[in-house]
C-alpha cells in the first residue's frame, strides 16, 4: 500500500492536489466499471455503536466485504478485529482513517464517527475516490453538508445517507398513498423523539481521556479543548462542540420522513425553536426539550417536538417513563384535514380517518446497506433511496431550528406563549411542553426556558437573512490539519 502524503493531501483539497496522493483518483469521475462478480471492498470508519451494526450489516451482504476497520481507540479496535479472527477471517485494522483512504483495494468506505468528523470524512473520502454510506445527521452544520453534496457531484461519487427509513417500502408506500389525497390535505407534519435521556454527570475539571484513545485524532475538526465531562464515548452528542443534540442525533429521522412526506426539496423560509436544558443540572449544553416550527414558503409546516424528561419527576426516580402522542413516543404523525398517517418506526405505517379509525397499514424494508451497495455497482446515484442531497437538507433542517435556539433569550410562560401565538399547532406543543415540564417541577416563572430567535432563511443560499449571529453558527471552524476544505 502506498503511503498518503498527509502535507499534500491535508493541506490541498484540489483535483490536482489530490490525484498527486491517490494515483487511481482517475476514476473519480466516472467510477469504477463494475462487473456482475466484482467484490466490494469496504472499510468502516468508527466502530461503536452504529459502527458495529454497520459491520455486521455490510458483512453480511453477497459480493462484499470489509476489509478494513478504523477507529482511534484502540480497545476499539481490537475488539472488532478480534470479532473477524475469531471466526477465522482477516481484516487489517487502522487508527487514522487518512490510512484508510490511501488504500487502492478499499472501494467505499462507512462512515459511524462522532457527528463533528461526518463531513470532513466524507469529503475526503470522496477526493480519494471512494463510494460513502455516512451516518446521520451527515453534518455538524449546514455548510459541511452542502460541502458533501458538492464533493460528491465533483468527484462522481455514491453517498447514502443513513437514514434507514429511505429503505422501507411500506412507508414508501403510505407515503406515495397519502399524496393522493386520501385522508385530504396535509394541514402539517410533527416530528416526535421523546426519547429517554438521564444526566450525564457533573464534573469540577479537566477529566483523563481513556488511554486507549488517540485524542488529538478523536477531536479532528473539533476545538482542541480538555475533556470537561465524566464520558468520552456517546455523551459528545450533548456538547455542541461535537453533537446536535437529540434533534440532530435521533431527530434526525423523524425530520426527514416528515420532510419526505410533505415532499419539500429544500429549507424553511423560517424557523424558530424554544426550550432548554431542563430538569437537571449536568454537563451537557444541547437542549433536552424543544419545540421547533419550520415554515415553508409554500407547502405545509413541520412542528418537531423534543423530550428527554419523562412523564413526571416521579418517574425520574423510577423508571424514566416518556410521554406519547396517540401511542408514539418516537417517530412522527402526518396530520391531514380527513385524518392522518402514523409513523412509528422505520419500517411501517398507519392510516386513521378523522375518528381514529384505522384505514390502512403498511409494512416491511429492505437493508439500507444493500441498497447502497447497489448503487455503488450501477454507478446510478438514483439508485439510491437517500442520496446525500436528501440527507443534507434534513440534517440543515436540524442545523437551523438549533441555530434559533442557541440565538434565544430566556422567556416566561407568557413570553412563550406570545412568541408562538397565531404560529399553528406550535401554540399546542408549546403548551403541552410547559405543562410537562411543570410535571417535572420546573419553575417556568424562572424565566428558564430559551425563546429563539424567529429565523428568516433563503433556501436557495441556505443563510439566514435577518441573523448575522445566526448566520456564524452555519459553518464551524475546523482545527489545524483538519479543516474542511473551501475548495472541495
Amino acid at each position: 500500500m502506498t503511503k498518503i502524503a498527509r502535507r499534500s493531501f491535508l493541506g490541498g483539497a484540489a483535483l490536482g492536489a489530490a490525484s498527486l496522493a491517490f494515483p487511481h483518483l482517475a476514476l473519480a469521475r466516472g467510477g469504477k466499471r463494475w462487473r456482475p462478480n466484482d467484490e466490494v471492498r469496504v472499510a468502516v470508519i468508527g466502530l461503536r455503536g452504529r459502527g458495529v451494526d454497520h459491520v455486521n450489516g455490510l458483512h453480511g451482504l453477497d459480493g462484499v466485504r470489509v476489509v478494513a476497520l478504523c477507529d482511534c481507540d484502540s480497545a476499539v479496535l481490537e475488539r472488532e478485529r478480534k470479532r473477524f479472527t475469531d471466526r477465522g477471517e482477516r481484516v487489517d485494522v487502522h487508527a487514522d482513517l487518512r490510512d484508510v483512504l490511501a488504500r487502492e483495494d478499499v472501494d467505499a468506505v462507512s462512515i459511524a464517527t462522532p457527528n463533528h468528523w461526518h463531513a470532513l470524512a466524507a469529503v475526503w473520502a470522496c477526493q480519494a475516490g471512494k463510494d460513502v454510506y455516512v451516518e446521520k445527521p451527515v453534518s455538524h452544520s449546514v455548510w459541511e453538508g452542502r460541502q458533501i453534496v458538492r464533493a460528491a457531484r465533483k468527484y462522481g461519487r455514491v453517498v447514502q445517507t443513513g437514514t434507514q427509513s429511505r429503505s422501507s417500502h411500506a412507508i414508501a408506500e403510505a407515503i406515495a398513498w397519502l399524496r393522493k389525497g386520501e385522508l385530504g390535505a396535509i394541514t402539517h407534519a410533527q416530528g416526535l423523539c421523546y426519547k429517554p435521556r438521564r444526566p450525564i454527570g457533573k464534573v469540577d475539571g479537566p477529566q483523563p481521556v481513556p488511554a486507549s484513545v488517540d485524542y488529538d485524532l478523536w477531536l479532528g475538526p473539533a476545538p482542541d479543548a480538555p475533556l470537561l465531562r465524566k464520558n468520552l464515548h456517546y455523551d459528545w452528542h450533548w456538547d455542541f462542540a461535537t453533537g446536535n443534540g437529540d434533534l440532530g442525533n435521533q431527530g434526525i429521522h423523524q425530520m426527514d420522513l416528515c420532510r419526505w412526506a410533505l415532499g419539500h426539496r429544500g429549507l424553511s423560509s423560517r424557523v424558530v425553536s424554544l426550550g432548554g436544558r431542563l430538569g437537571y443540572d449536568d454537563d451537557g449544553d444541547t437542549p433536552n426539550t424543544l419545540v421547533t416550527l419550520h415554515e415553508f414558503a409554500a407547502g405545509p409546516p413541520i412542528l418537531f417536538e423534543v423530550r428527554g424528561l419523562p412523564v413526571d419527576a416521579a418517574s425520574q426516580r423510577a423508571e424514566w417513563a416518556m410521554d406519547k402522542v396517540r401511542g408514539v413516543s418516537v417517530g412522527a404523525w402526518i396530520h391531514c384535514e380527513g385524518g392522518a398517517l402514523r409513523l412509528p418506526n422505520y419500517q411501517e405505517a398507519q392510516a386513521y380517518d378523522a375518528d381514529g379509525a384505522l384505514v390502512q397499514e403498511w409494512k416491511g424494508a429492505t437493508s439500507h446497506y444493500a441498497n447502497f451497495v447497489e448503487a455503488v455497482r450501477s454507478r446510478r446515484v438514483e439508485d439510491l433511496h437517500a442520496d446525500i442531497e436528501e440527507g443534507h437538507v434534513s440534517s440543515a433542517l436540524c442545523h437551523t431550528g438549533n441555530a434559533s435556539w442557541l440565538c434565544g433569550v430566556a422567556a416566561e410562560r407568557e413570553e412563550l406563549r406570545e412568541l408562538v401565538a397565531g404560529r399553528g399547532p406550535a401554540a399546542d406543543a408549546v403548551a403541552r411542553m410547559s405543562a410537562h415540564l411543570a410535571a417535572n417541577g420546573v419553575d417556568l416563572s424562572a424565566a428558564c426556558v430559551t425563546a429563539g430567535a424567529v429565523l428568516e432563511v433563503d433556501p436557495q443560499s441556505e443563510r439566514f437573512t435577518n441573523s448575522p449571529a445566526a448566520n456564524r453558527l452555519l459553518r464551524r471552524p475546523g482545527r489545524g490539519p483538519f479543516t474542511l476544505p473551501e475548495e472541495v
